[in-house]
């Protein structure tokens, strides 16, 4: 199974080694920056990169559970702002993403 989905906003996780699914959605413009992270089902990571338009791909990504977030626009607050809402789920996350620029690299 692939374990790496993009599109120009987004990018979907599946490891292997744990069965979870990832989702992140970053928005990066001169404003600022924006990152969401998302854990996600199997389910939804199938269907991911099968629409025609790639809003309809984060909309659906958006429908599963947020687990981080952080925004660093002139239009928040004063300086960035970071939310982890899951930190367990957080951290599994960060470890797949290593996982595959590991693999990416070697």
């Amino acid at each position: 199974m692939e374990t790496k989905k993009q599109g120009n906003n987004w990018t979907a996780y599946y490891d292997p080694e744990t069965g979870r699914y990832f989702a992140e959605i970053i928005y990066t413009s001169r404003e600022g920056r924006e990152q969401y992270n998302y854990e996600i089902t199997q389910d939804i990571y199938m269907r991911l990169g099968t629409f025609g338009d790639d809003t309809d791909n984060e909309r659906l990504i958006k429908s599963e559970k947020m687990t981080y977030s952080f925004e660093n626009t002139m239009y928040g607050t004063l300086g960035p702002e970071r939310t982890v809402w899951d930190e367990e789920a957080n951290e599994s996350m960060e470890k797949t993403v290593r996982k595959q620029e590991k693999k990416k690299k070697g």
